[in-house]
């Protein structure tokens, strides 16, 4: 039997621990520029900030077809970081911004040996249901991919 607690499609949460300092990590997470280096996004000239829309292209990601689309709600420095965007928005012929946006968080605590970077992308049931069965699952193993990526970026000495 399936509890609906059991099935959880609104949030994924993933943690990875990086052997950097807070300041370092920070930095890959909130600046503009360093983002989109590890993550594949071309967004060279703008900044997290509060307030501020980012846009770019995919293109370091290998898709310069699909874009980078990011709201930035919160941010403070050294600690947390939140945007919202389109979830899997890869289809250029698609307008998505009649969609809501899922809620997309970095929280950064300092640990033994270096970092703690937890991202939560949550609103998902909020989603079109067909939207929400093809976004959710490519976020869960994309998470995975991204936060890797963060590790090397930020970890390399």
């Amino acid at each position: 039997m399936t509890t609906a607690a059991a099935v959880a499609t609104d949030r994924i949460e993933r943690s990875i621990h990086i052997a950097a300092p807070r300041s370092r990590v920070w930095r890959a997470v909130s600046s503009a520029e360093e983002f989109g280096s590890w993550f594949g996004a071309e967004l060279k000239g703008q900044r997290f900030a509060a307030g501020e829309h980012v846009r770019g292209s995919m293109a370091g990601a290998g898709h310069p077809e699909v874009g980078f689309d990011a709201i930035v709600e919160r941010c403070e420095p050294e600690h947390l970081i939140a945007w919202r965007w389109h979830p899997f928005a890869v289809n250029p012929k698609v307008d998505y911004s009649g969609e809501p946006r899922t809620l997309v968080t970095f929280t950064l605590a300092e640990v033994d040996g270096g970092t703690l970077v937890t991202v939560v992308e949550s609103g998902f049931d909020q989603l079109p249901p067909h939207r929400r069965t093809e976004s959710y699952p490519r976020h869960e193993q994309g998470w995975d991919f991204q936060l890797a990526n963060l590790q090397r970026h930020a970890g390399a000495r």
